[in-house]
This record gives structure tokens, sequence and C-alpha cells, in this order.
């Protein structure tokens, strides 16, 4: 073996090792590096829910009643075994107001249909209400008064509605 072959098949050698150790960090960078999620077959019976919601943010509240939405779903709308109360306190209460429904038209009209659709109630807080300024009368009728949230809340989840936030 000549000089020049000994001395490029050395080098031939180390730059497969240096590649090699080159590689495995970049392997090791992957945007997948626990591989990804394994789905779980899950039937759901109906149940009971209760949403507890003081954001006055449209956005968040269209999230909401997504949520509120695909949930009835998966419970197959059984009126008779599932419940979903959202329990409507805070900012939050301002989206119900009649003076203002020009400006949340959309979202309760959906609101509205989700009532129809199925065991699904708003119950807005009338201590939180009163201090914002709004009596019974000031409210779309679709939803129900209820004395306290905090209390409302207590008491559906007494009868075994689980917490949403």
């Amino acid at each position: 073996m000549s000089m020049h072959h000994h001395t490029a098949a050395t080098r031939r050698r180390s730059l497969v090792a240096l590649l090699l150790l080159v590689s495995v960090p970049v392997a090791a960078r992957t945007t997948a590096p626990w591989g990804s999620a394994r789905e779980l077959e899950r039937s759901y019976l109906p149940s009971k829910a209760v949403y507890d919601v003081d954001a006055g943010d449209g956005a968040a509240f269209a999230r909401l009643l997504d949520r509120v939405s695909y949930l009835n779903k998966v419970y197959e709308a059984d009126p008779f075994d599932s419940s979903i109360v959202i329990v409507v306190h805070g900012e939050a209460i301002a989206l119900f107001g009649i003076r203002d429904f020009d400006r949340h038209r959309l979202l309760m009209e959906r609101a509205h249909s989700l009532t129809q659709s199925g065991p699904i109630e708003f119950r807005i807080c009338r201590a939180d209400a009163a201090m914002r300024g709004y009596r019974p009368a000031d409210l779309h009728g679709f939803a129900r008064m209820v004395p306290m949230a905090d209390a409302e809340i207590v008491h559906l989840q007494n009868e075994g509605y689980a917490y949403m936030r």
C-alpha cells in the first residue's frame, strides 16, 4: 500500500467518522423528538358540566361556544342524561345586554341556537348584573337569572356537575 493510498483511506475513514458525529446532533434536533401522538379511542357517556364564564372578550366567548357545541355533540345530545350549564358573570354579562345586541348579534344568535339544539342553558348572575346596571328586563330572554354565580356553581357541583373553566 502506497503512502498516498494509506493517507487517503485514513482521511476517508476520518471523514466518515466526522459525518457520523455531525449527524447525531442533527438527528437529536428533529422537530419530532418524541415521535407523534397516539390516539386513545374513547366513547363518552352523557354527563353534566358547568362552565364558569366571566370574560367579556367576544373571541373568547366564541371559543367557549365552540367547546360547548362540541361537548354537546360528543354526548349525542341526550337530553335525559346530559346537561350543560354556562354560568355567566363579570364582564361576560354585557354580551347578553339587549342594548348591545347589534354589537354581539352573531354571538347571541349562536348562544341562543345552542339552547335550541340540546340541554344547554345560560344562567346569569343577578347580583353581578345589578352591580353593572342590568335588570332581568335588560338581558336576552333565552338566559335565566340566578341569585349568585359562585353559589350556583357550587350548587351544580353538589348535583354532580363537572366544573369547567
